[in-house]
């Protein structure tokens, strides 16, 4: 994770995990988009690029909100753009644009951040995790 210089300013999404997960997880994935040939399936990777970063933004502008509710919204339309994600991860893996290996870490990294939104979803619900 990039550091910032000493006594910068943190804003309150920056602490959330789930939202540096996102941002890693985003990294890695236009980290990839980056190796593909230019000029091939350049729609697929267009969506990837907004699908992808739109997990952590989601999160952020949702924190931003005045309402709990809208919060939640938000997390909401952030997990809607990780399942986006997941979708075109399989679509790259059909397709032979990213090996299977990298497929299966970024997979692995959007499940964590699944169950990151999900458990802060409920606890913003007031609902206990079950036992």
């Amino acid at each position: 994770m990039n550091k910032r210089p000493a006594g910068t300013y943190v804003f309150p999404f920056e602490k959330l995990e789930v939202w540096q997960l996102a941002v890693a997880m985003a990294d890695d994935v236009l980290n990839l988009l980056g190796k593909l040939p230019p000029n091939k399936h350049f729609r697929l990777i267009q969506q990837m690029e907004s699908a992808v970063t739109s997990v952590a933004q989601n999160i952020a502008e949702g924190k931003g909100r005045q309402y709990k509710k809208e919060f939640i919204q938000y997390l909401h339309i952030s997990q809607g753009s990780l399942y986006e994600v997941v979708t075109l991860i399989e679509i790259f893996r059909r397709n032979d644009l990213f090996v299977p290996r990298s497929c299966l870490a970024i997979l692995q990294k959007c499940e964590a951040i699944d169950r990151k939104l999900n458990g802060l979803i409920n606890a913003l619900k007031g609902k206990k995790r079950p036992a």
